[in-house]
């Protein structure tokens, strides 16, 4: 890094997550480091698409760094306005998800988040499009684009808005018939949802792609197969514990460029940000096109599974085998039964017919005596 101090400028949404952006903004000014930054610029946005524009603006001028004060929505407006140019791209997170700064292991406390703006370890990242739309963590089509829409038109925010669509909107959400092609060919799925993942996760650590990297040059495709209500608790357990792709409901593979077909035009998502598209869409990954502020501290490995989900997770599976051998030997006693019932039936007929035999029999002798 060179001696010269970096410019940088920080853009504040006052709207996102749940708390206020004061305390963030005095910290910005107490905690930044003199030695690698010149003075703060800081702005706040007014509207949607302004972090964009005051990106691009920033961008024009030659700022060194732009930071995204906020969640996963000003992150994706900021990061737009910077993608292939020289400017880097900073997060201090404070949205409800997330989902971008949790992938690259940053400190959701602003204080340590600013302390790894201090270091100012920039790292070349990719990004993704969607239907001629930048995305950064992921992007979808079926239930995760239906329950963004349904996010977006919320009055409240945060995580349990989010679990009460789910789970209100889930039992009545139908899956739909889709044709993706990729470099190894067409092929048809029936789905409840198609996740195409850059980084590993939605936010709130839901990894929808456990194993996706920013810079291998492939997004993570994550396809969730039709699932009886049974399973749906399985499927949840496996998406917050990072056990997604071990499902059996689950199809995952990586492709640099995809193209999915669906039966008619619905919602589609990028970044947990809802838009209605056509039944044609195609997704990409550009190469390390993006410049990140990245946490050079962050471990380096994967985090382990949580042990209390996975023993959860384990139990909802024996629960299930149990279930099934219930529902086998309930099958095996109707069929016993049912076994049973005809062999019965049989030797009820054949002592009725032995029966009606003897009844002719003694009327014959009844009439020889009568004749007598």
């Amino acid at each position: 890094m060179s001696s010269r101090r970096l410019s940088i400028s920080f853009i504040v949404n006052p709207r996102s997550g749940v708390g206020s952006k004061e305390r963030v903004v005095d910290m910005i000014r107490r905690r930044l480091s003199a030695s690698v930054y010149g003075a703060p610029e800081i702005v706040v946005t007014t509207h949607a698409g302004h972090a964009e524009e005051l990106a691009a603006d920033a961008v024009a001028r030659g700022v060194d760094v732009v930071v995204a004060v906020g969640g996963d929505g000003t992150v994706n407006e900021v990061a737009r306005a910077l993608i292939d140019k020289p400017t880097a791209l900073g997060i201090l997170p404070c949205g409800s998800g997330n989902g971008l700064a949790r992938h690259l292991e940053l400190p959701l406390y602003p204080g340590k988040a600013i302390e790894v703006l201090n270091r100012a370890h920039i790292e070349s990242l990719d990004y993704g499009i969607v239907a001629g739309r930048p995305f950064f963590c992921t992007c979808g089509v079926g239930f995760d684009a239906f329950i963004s829409y349904k996010f977006a038109k919320a009055s409240r925010r945060g995580p349990l808005t989010y679990m009460e669509n789910v789970l209100r909107e889930g039992i009545k959400f139908e899956p739909t018939t889709y044709t993706v092609s990729d470099e190894s060919g067409v092929h048809s799925y029936k789905a409840f949802l198609i996740a195409c993942a850059n980084a590993s996760q939605y936010g709130n650590n839901a990894r929808i792609a456990p194993h996706a990297m920013m810079t291998d040059g492939l997004m993570d495709v994550t396809i969730i197969e039709p699932f009886a209500g049974l399973d749906s608790t399985k499927v949840c357990f496996d998406l917050m514990n990072g056990t997604l792709d071990k499902n059996s409901k689950v199809k995952t593979f990586r492709a640099k460029h995809i193209h999915i077909s669906r039966e008619s035009e619905g919602p589609l998502h990028y970044d947990g940000d809802p838009m209605m598209a056509g039944c044609d869409i195609d997704v990409r990954i550009v190469s390390g096109g993006l410049r990140v502020i990245t946490n050079a501290e962050a471990p380096q490995v994967e985090a382990p599974p949580n042990i209390v989900m996975t023993i959860i997770a384990d139990l909802h599976m024996n629960l299930e085998g149990i279930r099934e051998d219930f529902a086998a030997n309930m099958e095996g006693l109707r069929t016993d039964l049912t076994a049973n019932m005809e062999g019965l039936r049989a030797d009820l007929s054949e002592r009725a017919q032995r029966i009606r035999e003897f009844n002719r029999m003694l009327y014959r002798k009844i009439k020889e005596i009568e004749k007598r």
